[in-house]
């Protein structure tokens, strides 16, 4: 691939970058309503499709809803929630120098904290009772045995577990700064964005850590129930976290030039299309175990299509949102305050609507878009109604 120049030819290149009044960058406002949207479409396509562990799971297997399920589930799963780390670390430096340390950790305590708590040990258990027993009868015993201590899970459950992840590594980087040289920091300044050899070397380690740290962890296992962690994807959480923090001090978010955010949107396509030849040459169409770690040798293939569709997915978000979407309208202005609540809570809402949708004999594709349609709409208003409540504004 071709290196990027670097100097002004770079800086030159990129496209201009708007920000809100507040000085936040609009382009990262927009991604992150997009990556919430892609994880409510992400849970109940996992309810029409049964590609993995949800609430819910109603899905028609067929070879066309089974195979459409699991390439997006899997695409998305390469990169979603590792972007959506790199964009909340992006923000954590600059916080942190204004804030100081006390007060840094106070806020995140606060508004990651809290509603994690209020998720794991209030509504989570409340919705999880009152949902199992009115679809399955199930009594508040069986329950408490069957469904919601068995797993032995004391916090994170659910799609908080992104939240939990969140706090734990935003409190290591206080830490950190905290023991760290008391040298001052280097003001943000606008460096080259690292060109194509450093990426393609940085796709290459994330790829073997991933599939080294897959040997006693595989996907899909919680080796950490009571903090409900899957600790085989967290070679890209770390990674995609440090270079969210990176991205801050060297301002790569906006200098990324929009050559390379072509380049590397094309190899996005690419790796997309070959998630199906990937797997069907490494034999995981009846059985993807193989891929999931453990002393496979299809499971470092497979993590290193993972980590190159990663890298190159993270790159391409960046760079469509920079160019194109870049600015706030009247939906976004309505959207953006509302995406971190809408995320919080859409869990029991897309179960509920798929729930009661049931009855509904359509096609799991047809009927997976309906109540798409519905969710989101009913996801955003109902996060826009309760930050009308009085101290939410606080949290949420």
């Amino acid at each position: 691939m071709a290196s990027v120049g670097g100097g002004a030819g770079v800086a030159a290149e990129a496209a201009p970058v708007a920000r809100a009044a507040t000085g936040r960058l609009l382009f990262i406002d927009n991604i992150r309503v997009f990556l919430t949207v892609l994880v409510i479409m992400h849970h109940l396509t996992i309810t029409y499709a049964g590609t993995g562990s949800w609430y819910y799971l109603e899905g028609r297997q067929d070879t066309v809803v089974d195979a459409l399920g699991s390439w997006f589930c899997a695409v998305n799963q390469s990169y979603f929630m590792g972007l959506f780390l790199l964009i909340s670390a992006y923000f954590i430096p600059g916080s942190y120098d204004r804030k100081g340390p006390g007060r840094f950790t106070k806020d995140r305590l606060i508004r990651l904290g809290i509603p994690l708590a209020a998720f794991s040990w209030v509504v989570n258990p409340v919705f999880c009772y009152w949902f199992f027993h009115w679809s399955q009868k199930m009594s508040f015993w069986s329950y408490l045995t069957g469904q919601y201590f068995a797993g032995g899970t004391i916090i994170g459950q659910g799609p908080l577990w992104f939240v939990e992840v969140l706090l734990i590594f935003t409190l290591v980087y206080a830490v950190w700064r905290l023991l760290a040289p008391r040298a001052p920091l280097a003001s943000v300044t606008a460096t080259p964005f690292p060109r194509d050899r450093a990426v393609v070397l940085f796709a290459v380690g994330l790829g073997v850590a991933a599939a080294v740290l897959r040997i006693p962890f595989a996907i899909d296992a919680y080796w950490f129930a009571p903090l409900n962690l899957q600790f085989g994807f967290f070679a890209s959480y770390v990674a995609l976290f440090v270079v969210g923090l990176l991205a801050y001090r060297h301002d790569w978010l906006r200098s990324l030039p929009d050559k390379t955010g072509r380049r590397w949107l094309r190899i996005a396509v690419l790796m997309i299309l070959l998630w199906a030849p990937t797997v069907v040459a490494l034999g995981a169409i009846d059985n993807d175990l193989p891929l999931k770690g453990g002393l496979h040798w299809q499971s470092p293939v497979y993590a290193m299509w993972e980590a190159f569709a990663c890298v190159s997915l993270c790159i391409a978000v960046v760079y469509l949102f920079r160019r194109h979407l870049d600015r706030r309208g009247r939906l976004s202005a309505f959207l953006v305050p509302n995406a971190y609540t809408a995320y919080l809570i859409h869990a029991p809402i897309i179960a509920t609507l798929a729930y009661e949708s049931r009855g509904i004999t359509w096609y799991p594709l047809l009927k997976w878009l309906l109540v798409v349609l519905i969710a989101l709409p009913v996801c955003f208003g109902l996060s826009a109604l309760i930050r009308k409540i009085p101290y939410t504004d606080r949290v949420l």
